[in-house]
């Protein structure tokens, strides 16, 4: 099998100005929009539907992406990492995405939602114990911010860390973490002074195992059903005192930069369900005959297929230019945001549309385009809802006219 980590270098002669297309990419990253355009065809895209009816966590096709270097595309070579940029992330995560969603969400919470602040604020002991063995598929982590009652509101954390002797002692309930009962670890938001408010959130390393920390039913979703969902319930459960990640009272910082990294990578995962549905749809229309001739001939047809690709096109650019952004080390809170609303809401659109021209056929699970259906709609919802990313767009541009 042809392997990421072992087979491309990392090219940096990328600004967020020459990209157009996929033809104006270096060569690494062409060779890697083929790979995983390969990988998602032949291993992906055939058993995304099984995937999806049994509910079932694709853990074979998990360790295949760990070992192409899917799970750690950010990640130095040095703690067992691809070494590629965010660039060939969004790539990645779109093509991966394309042939199932789930093995997309799946991958993109390993990259940046636990591998990427271990990456950012841990210290060298901690990349050794908590970065590496997590970079091939054998281990995968999650992050754990959303709580029952604070959803949108990050920085009201009821979960609670108290430092007892050498441990730290965690008590409260996290909600909605994907990958949950499958990882091996988790990166923890925990109120450590409640009179700080958000500056008194730290962020910690909780292991599996641990006496206290257990977890609540796998959730039943509407869609990215292969990817399992639950609640993580800590009841006086006490790490090493080492395990704080950062520095005491960074945690909302660390939570903030990572949602940032992280909406590219759900931005990708948006495009690939947008890309498949647009795909799912120009085939049928081909095939499908009505009143003598394919419908890809009425003018309707073409008229939803043109604003699917138009929106698929412009959410692309978007997205790859806070990837590029990223890799010239610029803030990109604006411009992520952008990026995964535009990807979210293309998703959902496209996926609509693809319905509205199968028909019927649209509605029944022999096609695929309910399940795209069903997917895109999380898009819009995790790491971010819709409606936030609308805040955090004008409050950026409200606050850099004002300067």
């Amino acid at each position: 099998m042809f392997t990421i980590r072992q087979s491309f270098k990392f090219a940096s002669s990328i600004n967020a100005r020459s990209i157009v297309s996929l033809s104006h990419l270096p060569e690494t990253h062409q060779m890697l929009y083929k790979t995983c355009r390969d990988f998602a065809d032949n291993e992906l895209a055939p058993i995304a539907k099984q995937i999806d009816k049994e509910h079932r966590y694709p853990s074979e096709q998990v360790k295949k992406m760990g070992e192409l270097g899917l799970l750690a595309i950010a990640i130095p070579e040095k703690y067992g990492g691809t070494g590629l940029d965010y660039l060939a992330y969004a790539i990645g995560m779109e093509e991966i995405s394309r042939g199932c969603a789930t093995c997309g969400v799946i991958m993109t919470v390993n990259n940046t939602l636990y591998l990427g602040p271990v990456k950012n604020f841990g210290n060298e002991a901690q990349k050794k114990e908590f970065l590496t063995p997590y970079t091939d598929g054998d281990k995968i982590g999650c992050f754990a911010l959303s709580e029952p009652g604070n959803g949108s509101d990050a920085a009201a954390a009821s979960t609670t860390a108290k430092l007892v002797g050498d441990k730290w002692v965690l008590n409260g309930t996290k909600n909605w973490i994907t990958n949950g009962p499958d990882a091996s670890a988790a990166i923890v938001f925990a109120t450590t002074d409640k009179k700080l408010k958000h500056k008194g959130i730290s962020a910690f390393i909780v292991e599996r195992g641990i006496p206290g920390f257990s977890y609540g039913k796998k959730e039943d979703k509407l869609g990215i059903r292969g990817s399992s969902t639950c609640s993580l319930i800590f009841d006086d459960c006490a790490i090493p005192k080492e395990n704080i990640l950062g520095e005491e009272g960074f945690g909302f910082k660390i939570a903030m930069k990572t949602l940032d990294e992280g909406r590219i990578g759900i931005a990708g995962q948006a495009l690939g369900i947008a890309q498949a549905s647009l795909e799912c749809a120009v085939d049928y229309a081909n095939k499908r005959i009505a009143f003598g001739n394919p419908i890809s001939k009425m003018q309707t047809i073409q008229n939803k297929i043109a604003d699917m690709a138009m929106r698929i096109e412009a959410a692309r650019l978007l997205t790859w230019r806070a990837a590029v952004l990223k890799d010239e080390g610029k803030s990109i809170t604006k411009e992520a945001a952008m990026a995964k609303l535009a990807a979210s809401e293309t998703a959902t659109f496209c996926s609509h549309q693809a319905i509205q021209i199968l028909g019927g056929m649209g509605y029944v699970t022999d096609m695929p385009a309910e399940r795209h259906y069903r997917d895109a709609r999380i898009t819009e919802i995790y790491e971010g809802t819709s409606e936030i990313q609308r805040l955090v767009i004008a409050g950026q541009i409200l606050k850099q006219m004002s300067q």
